[in-house]
């Protein structure tokens, strides 16, 4: 009897592993938030920070650190819910929403991640274009055959460490950079701290702000948090995991912070001395040479290209994790529903690119979907997390929801605003 005890006991810890809490075992909780992380240093946000530092110069850094501050409060918020259900937002919605209601929050969640993709996989054909003057489309095409061919063809954790791999790279590259300008770090200390709003600055903060917080990203955590299966019996495990949840987030964003920031000292260090405003991609890669050299272009360009590959990937990943939400299954890449969001995330956003053919127009398209699309998913989210019938006792405190209910308003305002801007002569 004691043997076949034995047995079961060794059975059981294998298929609900415990996981041990030790400094070194605490890097192993990183991951997830780096993911999300790539959601927004994409080049819809370095378009952002190339004009806020060519105008404005250090002013708007604090633009970065309240959105930053803000992300972080959400992104944990939905961490939780993963953790604490075993469920991702889609599934989450899919069993507490109505049939209807959350068909039309799903279906719309798959629009903005096609927008997303849009902008991801054009940020990459711009980036080949600078490098090897291949013709925007062209480009698409290539970037969008690579990231199905990764995506396809690697398990998702070897996915999850290439694309940490990537954010690495990208964050090096912008500390090459910086080497090699002159950065005026006082002026820069006060404006990561300080609010400014100089006259005319008001559509490019919120610019910067509309870009970090981004709907597919919410998906996109709560699905990854959720899939490390740890054993959810024990309780102690599951504050310990909270607990450790928090630190990946927090760290996950600092380094998208400091990586956000960097563009902006970047551009204020060389555009904005020099009197020129960058609104171009393009245009900043090719202002860069005269004033870093080669090398600082052709680093720009890699990195550029490096962002859209990865945020492409993420991209992918949640609109397969929303798609295959909506039959009650968490992301499995083997499985056929995960697979068909993907496709219809990185597929129709390569169709749209060549519907509408000029970049510029596209990225506008794709920031205004994202606009409309925000708010449901953000007062989804705050919605489940704040009701014990999803969440028992890990339901949101009055305090909580105040303050998600506070930041998804202003979050929301920002984006209709800037929505608006986009259509109508309107200046904020």
């Amino acid at each position: 009897m004691k043997n076949i005890f034995e047995k079961l006991k060794k059975e059981y810890t294998r298929n609900h592993p415990r996981p041990s809490f030790g400094a070194l075992e605490l890097l192993k909780y990183i991951g997830p938030g780096l993911l999300v992380t790539v959601g927004f240093i994409d080049p819809g946000n370095w378009a952002s920070n190339f004009a806020a530092g060519s105008q404005f110069g250090y002013t708007l850094l604090w633009v970065v650190t309240l959105s930053t501050v803000m992300l972080i409060i959400l992104q944990h918020n939905v961490a939780h819910l993963g953790i604490v259900t075993g469920l991702c937002l889609s599934e989450a919605a899919n069993k507490y929403l109505p049939k209807t209601g959350s068909r039309v929050v799903l279906w719309s969640a798959i629009g903005a991640s096609i927008s997303t993709s849009l902008a991801e996989i054009l940020g990459g054909a711009i980036a080949l274009n600078m490098l090897f003057d291949v013709p925007i489309q062209v480009g698409a095409v290539l970037v969008t055959i690579f990231v199905f061919a990764m995506m396809f063809s690697n398990s998702y954790r070897k996915i999850e460490r290439y694309i940490i791999a990537f954010v690495s790279l990208i964050g090096l590259s912008f500390i090459y950079e910086l080497f090699l300008v002159d950065i005026e770090w006082g002026e820069a200390a006060r404006s990561w701290v300080t609010p400014s709003v100089p006259e005319g600055s008001m559509l490019i903060i919120m610019s910067v702000l509309g870009a970090v917080v981004m709907p597919h990203n919410l998906f996109l955590h709560s699905e990854i948090i959720q899939s490390r299966q740890w054993n959810k019996q024990d309780e102690s495990v599951m504050e310990k995991q909270l607990k450790y949840e928090f630190f990946d987030t927090f760290f996950s964003m600092l380094i998208g912070w400091a990586i956000n920031s960097a563009m902006i000292l970047l551009a204020a260090a060389t555009f904005f001395k020099e009197g020129v405003v960058v609104d171009d991609l393009q245009q900043a890669h090719s202002l860069l040479e005269p004033l870093l050299g080669s090398n600082a272009v052709v680093i720009f360009a890699v990195a550029l290209l490096l962002a859209g590959v990865s945020s492409s990937m993420t991209s992918g990943i949640a609109a397969g994790s929303i798609f295959a939400g909506m039959y009650d299954e968490p992301y499995n890449m083997k499985d056929i529903h995960s697979r068909t969001g993907i496709i219809i995330s990185l597929g129709v956003g390569l169709l749209i690119i060549f519907m509408i053919g000029n970049p510029f127009k596209g990225l506008i398209i794709s920031q205004a979907i994202l606009s409309m699309q925000l708010p449901v998913t953000v007062f989804l989210q705050v919605r489940l997390t704040s009701s014990t019938q999803v969440m028992g006792k890990y339901a949101n405190s009055l305090f909580t929801k105040i303050l998600l209910y506070g930041i998804a308003s202003v979050v929301t305002f920002l984006n209709i605003l800037l929505l608006v801007s986009f259509f109508t002569d309107v200046k904020f």
